[in-house]
């Protein structure tokens, strides 16, 4: 298990000034990208990037969210609530009241899917973890117990990739439970895995 502080995330602005990524954790295999997990401040209303090749999952984390407008309609992007659509639609995000802290989930559905579920205290889940799967923890709210380790405080991540995973969120803890399964034609053994970008 890596433990991934939020102190020890590398800041990189946008080339619109719209705002703030911070990496987190990425796969590749070969020179596909074919998931990475990410934070971002937005500060302004704007276009978001493109990504057609990928799927994205974004959990606002930190303010009242966002409005993500497209051609197909208005998503709603509450704030512990995830939403997902296509990398390659056509996103005009309009904050709803003041900044807003998003987690970014994308993954290429060629080579691995992935899944955002949010837990609540008090509770503790069992990890069923396999050769083609892994999970991370990301800590909303509390300091929450993974694998026993020291606790997780907002902003940290936890990246899972052993035999055993356990989650405990006491009363008032909150985290985000984020799962991703290799397909079966992609090694494992294939995939480099880097953290903290």
């Amino acid at each position: 298990m890596d433990i991934i502080r939020f102190s020890e995330l590398t800041e990189s602005t946008w080339k619109n000034g719209g705002g703030i990524t911070r990496e987190i954790a990425c796969a590749t295999l070969g020179e596909n990208r074919i998931w990475r997990l990410s934070m971002a401040d937005v500060t302004c209303d704007g276009p978001f990037s493109a990504f057609a090749e990928y799927v994205r999952i974004l959990t606002v984390v930190k303010g009242q969210g966002m409005v993500l407008q497209n051609d197909g309609g208005n998503i709603d992007a509450d704030l512990w609530h995830p939403v997902q659509f296509s990398g390659a639609l056509n996103v005009n995000a309009q904050l709803k009241s003041g900044p807003s802290t998003n987690l970014n989930l994308m993954f290429n559905p060629a080579y691995c899917t992935g899944d955002v579920t949010a837990l609540h205290g008090p509770c503790n889940r069992s990890l069923a973890l396999a050769e083609q799967r892994l999970f991370a923890v990301h800590s909303l709210a509390g300091a929450l117990g993974v694998n026993g380790c020291s606790p997780l405080l907002p902003g940290d991540t936890a990246i899972i990739t052993s035999d055993v995973g356990q989650v405990d969120l006491a009363d008032g803890d909150a985290a985000l439970l984020i799962q991703i399964d290799l397909s079966r034609h992609v090694s494992s053994n294939s995939v480099v895995f880097t953290a903290r970008l």
